[in-house]
């Protein structure tokens, strides 16, 4: 039996639905929904990698009041990271679409690979940890790859 709830499970791949259905329509749908679809999967993927990095700050509250723990991940780093990627991803808001999404999807991988290495701070459970870094891959790539396909498309229908 998996040690994550399984309503974390549900809504993990739940919030894949907007990323394959928008990067569908900027395929298939007509001009401008196309267009929107586009707009719309970028603010969607922002918001993700936005909901990401909070999870950082979110599980270093607990030390709040607590004499700082001497590890520079948990004392200074972590709350950095927490705010990097949204900030970021604002940014990516502001350009051409499809460089913005390739950025989005950038961003996804490279806070995989940095959290990957940082949850063991978080977890107190090595399995759960595991299990739901095994669930975070899968999440990652099928939404990286739903931004870099959209951004493909878009590239593709103006040349």
């Amino acid at each position: 039996m998996s040690p994550l709830p399984p309503i974390l499970v549900r809504l993990s791949y739940a919030g894949l639905i907007p990323f394959i259905g928008l990067a569908i329509l900027v395929q298939v749908a007509p001009n401008p929904v196309d267009y929107l679809s586009a707009e719309s999967l970028a603010s969607y993927g922002a918001v993700i990698i936005s909901f990401l990095g909070a999870l950082h700050w979110g599980a270093c509250l607990k030390q709040l009041g607590k004499p700082p723990v001497g590890d520079r991940w948990i004392d200074q780093n972590s709350w950095l990271w927490g705010v990097i990627p949204a900030i970021i991803a604002w940014v990516a808001l502001h350009i051409y679409i499809p460089v913005g999404l390739l950025i989005l999807a950038s961003i996804l991988i490279i806070q995989r690979n940095i959290d990957q290495n940082t949850y063991n701070y978080y977890f107190s459970n090595d399995e759960a940890r595991l299990e739901f870094m095994k669930l975070r891959n899968r999440i990652t790539y099928v939404s990286s790859a739903c931004l870099a396909w959209a951004a493909i498309v878009i590239i593709a229908s103006q040349t």
